[in-house]
């Protein structure tokens, strides 16, 4: 319970997400998924959105045709924020998010007569990361990532005195990634903690800033200057963690013990957003969620995020029974 208690401090709308167009039903209540044959499922599945759920649902949908669908899966890689923009447009039956939807974006999908559904499928830990010849930090604080990456501070040396008079390179995900909401939202505070208006523009006004949706992309630029600095979720980290290195936030190192303790800062719920209509008119998207859901502990781990505790995943599976009476 206390990674639940964590998310309710740092993002209260997280611990609403899951109840975005259906009550989550507690635990005991909850209801067995129905078994699905994938060799039986047909249609196709248009999906896309968040560079961090890219590589889950990747793994997901190849599970899926493994066990017998012939159908094809469409994943684009696009950002959480385009992603849900194009759901809403009905361009995808599913969006990929790292981040919870905004009321704009739910009234948006509702006038068009999609009412969202966001099924919450695992936890990441955003990962913030240095070139490994990097040898002078070990930690940051939100005040110093604040520095860097509104450009204040153009040097590491004007970070921490003690630092050498490196130039400072940033990395980062593009506007449109729901990792750039959530990070620009919980470094960019006033005095009271509360995110800063003009928090979503001050990366990309930073001279020589690098960014991309794509954090492949993100992670060549890091490994390639020793005075970079980037950050994304923490399967690309793990996937690449022998080319970078990664640091501390305010002392605490990702971990799935940090996580699941609510000590690590940077956790954050990871979704699938669809709808009953789609659902409904679309068996194979139904399917595809149920399988989804049903399997995504399996492979979260070997992805390289953490899995949901157990309210919230029975919480997901019976926003799914609901969408689907």
């Amino acid at each position: 319970m206390r990674v639940n208690e964590h998310f309710k401090r740092i993002a209260p709308a997280v611990a609403m997400a899951v109840a975005v167009s259906a009550t989550a039903v507690a635990p005991a209540q909850a209801q067995a998924l129905p078994p699905v044959k994938p060799a039986e499922v047909s249609g196709n599945i248009n999906s896309g959105g968040s560079s961090t759920v890219y590589p889950l649902s990747v793994e997901i949908a190849q599970r899926f045709k493994k066990d017998g669908y012939t159908g094809e899966i469409k994943i684009d890689l696009i950002g959480s924020g385009a992603g849900i923009s194009r759901f809403c447009r009905g361009e995808y039956d599913v969006a990929n998010a790292s981040r919870a939807m905004t009321d704009a974006e739910i009234q948006t999908c509702r006038g068009a007569g999609l009412d969202p559904i966001q099924f919450q499928v695992g936890i990441d830990a955003l990962t913030v990361v240095v070139n490994p010849r990097n040898t002078w930090v070990r930690s940051l604080s939100k005040k110093q990532l604040a520095l860097i990456f509104s450009g204040q501070a153009k040097t590491w040396k004007e970070v921490d005195n003690k630092w050498p008079d490196t130039p400072i390179k940033i990395f980062s995900p593009g506007t449109d990634s729901g990792t750039y909401d959530y990070f620009c939202e919980h470094v960019f505070v006033d005095a009271s903690g509360k995110p800063l208006s003009n928090r979503r523009d001050l990366i990309p006004k930073v001279q020589g800033v690098n960014l991309s949706e794509d954090d492949n992309v993100l992670v060549a630029g890091v490994e390639g200057d020793i005075g970079a600095i980037g950050y994304f979720g923490y399967a690309y980290f793990e996937e690449n963690r022998r080319k970078l290195k990664a640091i501390a936030f305010e002392g605490v190192t990702p971990s799935a013990t940090t996580v699941a303790n609510g000590r690590y800062g940077f956790a954050r719920p990871l979704f699938i957003i669809s709808s009953a209509n789609i659902m409904k008119s679309k068996p194979q998207v139904a399917a595809y969620i149920n399988y989804y859901l049903s399997n995504v502990d399996k492979v979260i781990r070997k992805v390289g995020y953490f899995p949901e505790p157990p309210a919230r995943l029975a919480a997901a599976r019976n926003l799914w029974i609901n969408a689907m009476k």
